[in-house]
């Protein structure tokens, strides 16, 4: 990863998919209960670029800073893989730039006005007005998290 963008919620890098990691992956289902002694857990390799990536050019990884998506399940220190060809769809959660800074926030688009929706009861909603300097830059596709 390469930083491209230092933001206070959100650094943006850029994506390499030059390279190829192939990581063992388990065919058979896994259990959340109790699991099955007699199961085959032979392993297969995954690619998490092509797994994860759709166009390496208009994709980019974003590390989240802050708490106003929590309730949406992207915390603080989250990786977002962030696909600027996709279009913004309403109720989709897209990294957006407004008046110099990067956020993310699910989009809620009204015939004439557009929303920024936190999820986290502590913020409250940014309406976009033809006085921000404002742009959807790109949606979120996943998110890639690190248990605690």
């Amino acid at each position: 990863m390469k930083l491209i963008q230092h933001g206070t919620f959100i650094d943006i890098f850029s994506v390499v998919t030059e390279t190829e990691l192939s990581l063992p992956l388990v065919q058979s289902t896994i259990s959340a209960g109790f699991p099955s002694p007699a199961e085959d857990f032979s392993e297969v390799g995954i690619d998490l670029n092509k797994e994860l990536i759709g166009d390496s050019f208009s994709t980019f990884l974003g590390r989240v800073k802050g708490t106003s998506m929590q309730d949406e399940g992207i915390d603080d220190g989250d990786i977002m893989i962030i696909d600027k060809s996709l279009e913004p769809q309403d109720g989709k959660i897209a990294v957006c730039f407004i008046d110099g800074e990067f956020t993310v926030k699910k989009i809620k688009i009204e015939k004439d006005a557009c929303y920024l929706i936190p999820a986290n009861p502590n913020y409250k909603p940014i309406k976009v007005t033809e006085e921000n300097d404002f742009l959807i830059w790109g949606m979120v596709t996943y998110v890639i998290k690190k248990f605690k």
